[in-house]
């Protein structure tokens, strides 16, 4: 058995689960009805079929990345969580450029704020973890 999950504080690992929910959530709503999402706050026709069909991307991408961070806050390795937490972090990164590029800033934006910032903190506090487990063997 794996002693993993012992050096990962348990509050992290609840954090990390919380995030997987809402990208679990996102994914399932997204699926069903993307307006739910985004309405009337990022000036998408979702009628659109094109847009449809990237709405559907992104919501197995929010799925995807859902599950893989539920898999590893259950496994508890930090490398792991390091690692899913970074993609999270760079998809964020991404929606951030890219409603700044396309001049679509508003309110909406503050959502991949926010979850950059404790997405930031994650990495930060696991890195700690992994140099502190590192420095003792």
């Amino acid at each position: 058995m794996s002693k993993h999950i012992d050096i990962v504080p348990k509050w992290l690992r609840i954090l990390v689960g919380a995030l997987a929910a809402l990208n679990i959530l996102f994914g399932v709503m997204g699926y069903f009805d993307m307006s739910l999402l985004f309405k009337d706050g990022s000036g998408l026709d979702l009628t659109n079929a094109i847009l449809k069909n990237a709405s559907y991307e992104f919501a197995a991408r929010n799925l995807a990345i859902g599950l893989g961070l539920a898999i590893v806050a259950t496994k508890g390795v930090p490398e792991s969580i390091t690692i899913v937490a970074i993609i999270r972090a760079l998809v964020e990164i991404q929606t951030i450029i890219t409603m700044i590029t396309t001049g679509n800033i508003s309110a909406m934006i503050l959502m991949p704020l926010v979850f950059l910032i404790v997405e930031i903190f994650i990495i930060k506090t696991l890195v700690g973890v992994i140099q502190k487990r590192d420095a003792i063997q």
